[in-house]
């Protein structure tokens, strides 16, 4: 039986042989036209799409960042003046305990 095989074209460039198929468009590529992305080999056009979505997606927590961090300082600034203040009080009272003693 003859060897029959089947060699696919870029569709970029139809001289080319096609090394492998992009996973989000099922088109096939010579190796020029695929890039590396997440352990995935996609083309130019789909991994164009991908970067594009993929900072609404984080969008949403970047806003909230600045809000999170000025509360984070303002909880922060209450702890240590509401500590620096207890230990005044503690050794103020502590004073006038000794003072008192000493009469």
């Amino acid at each position: 039986m003859p060897n029959l095989t089947i060699h696919q074209r870029c569709w970029n460039h139809e001289a080319r042989e096609a090394v492998c198929r992009c996973p989000e468009c099922g088109r096939s590529f010579c190796r020029e036209c695929v890039t590396e992305h997440a352990a995935r080999l996609l083309c130019a056009s789909c991994l164009k799409a991908l970067a594009q979505t993929a900072p609404s997606r984080r969008g949403g927590m970047r806003r909230l960042l600045p809000a999170g961090m000025l509360l984070a300082g303002i909880l922060l600034a209450w702890l240590v003046f509401f500590g620096a203040g207890a230990a005044f009080n503690l050794f103020a009272s502590r004073l006038e305990q000794s003072s008192w003693q000493s009469r």
